[in-house]
């Protein structure tokens, strides 16, 4: 088992040093040290380690850290799936393992079938992340509370500044004009919401299919003193849009990554009966910087159940059927990496709050899950899109000009942030 995990790892790992200390104590070193790429220590407690990690290497690498059975001896988790990727970054064609063809097609049947996302599943897909705990996530998040990839502008900005540097730039691309309806799709504890009533003259509904983000979402409206301008609802956007109550303006910032595959047509059937004729959207989305793929086994199981990341030729092929236009696209490539890594540290400092309201089976989990999702941004296909859609040609200005005039008069700067 050893010699077989050891031939996998000798044609990985060039750069910088793994060490593998084996259940009997021998000690497999790959690579050699070289600067910016961690030195790493770990040990495999038993030999069902080596079978997991053959079996599934990403799942079977996430539950036996999970269980406490690979243990980190230098380094950390963070540092460990940094050595693995950066050795395999996506624009030289590497992955981390490759799989046998018939595998492949069986992870993406799985896959497939697991984003058969309708409304009633799709409610407690959403409660299996988002209402574990609100306070799991104020430990860790910015004080508007935005669970999605921040916009980093400039060297030395925390996360605060970040984020609502995200919330500007959106925004700006919104157009908004005073009286206006707003609706927040996937409004997550409200932030958005909050901070366009705040910042405009407009109205903004809310919806979620998350409890605890609902009830945190008006408390946090009525403390901000917007509650007057922002409602929020319990509501899927498909049963939203059969009401026929169009908005001037719809914005989706992390949702749509949710909505699974096959009910991307539905989603744009949905928004675009939702948005006015003269209308402007903002979709912000996680995607991927390649072809469409399929979602691994640890997310599936763990994190995102029902959840899928898009291609962009996926959600514009989704789109086109409908008559919307995709007036802007823009790609944020590594404002995830550091938004994550944020986060990461966040948790990492709160590592005993985290154990108290959870367990550390969980808060392996947790970290894995950053771990390995700031590795996909840094050194894998992944990425941010944010696609504008309007559904009239004249429904936008002409150049990209107002949306830096009016980022930069929200952040109160002479002009756009260089990220």
């Amino acid at each position: 088992m050893a010699s077989v995990i050891g031939k996998v790892l000798n044609g990985m790992v060039t750069r910088g040093v793994l060490e593998i200390v084996q259940p009997d104590g021998t000690v497999d070193r790959f690579g050699r040290p070289e600067a910016g790429f961690p030195e790493i220590r770990v040990r495999l407690a038993d030999d069902s380690v080596g079978r997991q990690l053959l079996l599934d290497p990403r799942l079977g690498a996430a539950e036996a850290f999970m269980d406490g059975r690979l243990i980190i001896e230098r380094g950390d988790i963070m540092q460990m799936i940094q050595l693995l990727r950066s050795n395999r970054p996506w624009e030289r064609g590497g992955t981390l393992f490759k799989e046998h063809r018939f595998r492949t097609l069986a992870k993406k049947v799985v896959s497939r079938i697991d984003q058969v996302n309708q409304q009633v599943r799709s409610k407690s897909n959403v409660a299996h992340h988002y209402d574990i705990s609100n306070d799991l996530y104020r430990l860790f998040l910015d004080q508007r509370m935005q669970y999605s990839c921040a916009y980093w502008t400039r060297d030395g900005m925390t996360l605060d500044e970040a984020q609502e540097a995200k919330l500007a730039h959106i925004a700006a691309k919104l157009a908004l004009a005073p009286g206006q309806t707003v609706l927040d799709i996937g409004c997550g504890w409200g932030g958005m919401a909050i901070y366009l009533a705040q910042n405009f003259d407009v109205r903004v509904t809310g919806i979620t299919l998350s409890e605890e983000q609902l009830g945190l979402a008006r408390e946090r409206a009525k403390d901000a003193g917007v509650a007057d301008k922002v409602s929020f609802e319990l509501v899927d956007y498909r049963d939203l849009a059969r009401r026929g109550t169009p908005f001037d303006r719809i914005v989706s910032v992390g949702m749509f990554e949710h909505v699974g595959r096959p009910q991307f047509k539905d989603f744009f059937r949905a928004v675009t009966g939702l948005l006015k004729d003269d209308g402007v959207m903002l979709l912000h989305t996680i995607g991927r910087m390649g072809p469409p793929g399929s979602t691994d086994a640890f997310t599936r199981k763990y994190i995102f159940p029902g959840g899928y990341i898009p291609a962009l030729s996926e959600t514009v092929a989704a789109s086109e059927p409908f008559r919307i236009i995709a007036s802007d696209v823009e790609t944020l490539r590594l404002h995830y990496a550091k938004t994550l890594r944020a986060w990461y540290a966040n948790c990492v400092s709160q590592r005993e709050a985290i154990v108290a309201l959870f367990d550390e089976r969980f808060y392996r989990m947790w970290t894995f899950y950053l771990a390995g999702a700031t590795a996909s941004f840094e050194y894998g296909g992944m990425c941010n899109y944010q696609v504008q859609y309007i559904r009239q040609r004249h429904a936008a200005p002409l150049t990209r000009a107002y949306m830096e005039t009016g980022e930069a008069a929200l952040l109160g700067t002479s002009g756009p942030g260089q990220a």
